[in-house]
């Protein structure tokens, strides 16, 4: 059974994934072409954080997305077989995805670790919530 309510925010998700990797890499090499970086010397992490600590927001929140993220990928898979199709389960999907972009958004642009801190706390719980959401539907049954 397909079950796309858990779907979409899953793709959602992973576009997020996708647009911080584009933003990342288009940073990155323009700050290198602008600023004249022999990428060679880029080789160790420690000089590349160096040379291109002012574009590092892209960079540590791609990081970042494999990171909790990581539960939620399990979570909503692990829903998916087990065909739970909980509306509890499926807003807090979606929740934790709005909570992301929106840790994403503060992380590669103004980057207030206040609000960072927020969304990113926020969003934590809330994937602590489905977790306990898939527990209580599995122990039900």
């Amino acid at each position: 059974m397909f079950y796309k309510p858990l779907v979409y925010p899953l793709l959602i998700q992973v576009a997020l994934t996708a647009a911080v990797w584009i933003w990342l890499y288009a940073t990155r090499l323009t700050t290198i072409v602008k600023n004249d970086i022999d990428p060679e010397s880029l080789k160790v992490a420690a000089d590349s954080q160096q040379k291109l600590k002012h574009v590092a927001g892209p960079s540590d929140n791609f990081r970042n997305l494999f990171e909790a993220p990581v539960l939620y990928y399990v979570a909503i898979l692990l829903a998916l077989e087990l065909l739970l199709q909980n509306r509890l389960l499926i807003s807090l999907a979606w929740t934790y995805v709005f909570l992301r972009i929106a840790h994403s958004i503060v992380h590669v642009t103004y980057n207030r670790v206040a609000h960072r801190f927020m969304a990113y706390f926020s969003s934590t719980l809330v994937l602590w919530a489905m977790w306990g959401v898939i527990a209580y539907e599995v122990w039900q049954r």
